[in-house]
């Protein structure tokens, strides 16, 4: 890794602590991926300031024992290195990505890895999962990402090794994606304005309004 990409390390997810507070402070991967338009935002800001009330099941505590595992094999095989690591995006500092796997070649590009499990096959990539790889690629500013998924069968792998597909950066899908992630920013900050006032904001099924002059969001006031 370069110093101009470690410089740009906000946590670590091995401290779940200090990388969930500073997940709340910017917008994810895990955000950007439920923004598929403009009529998105006002639940998406729900999630960020209140939860999603998800705190993960049986599926998810797999993904997370075989992680290590793949990330392994992704390092032998194509030579990306395992990485826990939160980064912002160069200009953009609430911009923020935590890849699975990082690799800068000599000329300095950067590619990522992302890993999956499932328990369905898969024709392609889900439109949710290439969102979050196409952000990463914003934040990191990487050219290209290989997504790895490993399916399993009541919790079994199927297959002697997990099955993978490189992405390629997409400028037109991240240049969306910013635009979103940029009103989801503007809604927050409307939220978080109105409880510091006493006012309710809006259903998080209202629309979400007509445009309106962009105002700088005060990160500090997103919830943990």
């Amino acid at each position: 890794m370069t110093p101009q990409l470690a410089a740009r390390i906000v946590a670590d997810s091995r401290d779940r602590v200090a990388w969930i507070r500073a997940r709340s402070r910017g917008i994810t991967a895990t955000d950007v991926a439920q923004l598929t338009s403009a009529r998105s935002i006002p639940r998406a800001a729900h999630a960020k300031l209140m939860g999603s009330g998800f705190s993960g099941n049986a599926y998810t505590d797999h993904g997370r024992r075989r992680e290590p595992e793949i990330a392994a094999w992704v390092a032998a095989t194509h030579g990306i290195q395992p990485s826990s690591a939160l980064f912002h995006a160069e200009v953009e500092k609430r911009h923020l990505a935590t890849p699975d796997g990082v690799a800068v070649d000599a000329a300095g590009r950067v590619t990522l890895a992302e890993i999956k499990t499932t328990n369905k096959t898969w024709r392609s990539i889900p439109r949710t999962y290439l969102r979050q790889v196409w952000w990463q690629q914003h934040v990191l500013g990487a050219e290209r990402t290989l997504v790895v998924w490993e399916e399993h069968d009541d919790f079994v792998p199927v297959g002697d090794e997990p099955r993978c597909a490189w992405v390629d950066r997409d400028e037109k899908e991240i240049a969306t994606l910013v635009g979103l992630a940029t009103d989801l920013i503007d809604e927050l900050y409307r939220r978080t304005t109105l409880q510091r006032s006493g006012t309710q904001p809006p259903s998080v099924a209202a629309p979400a309004g007509p445009p309106r002059p962009r105002e700088p969001f005060r990160a500090l006031a997103l919830a943990d």
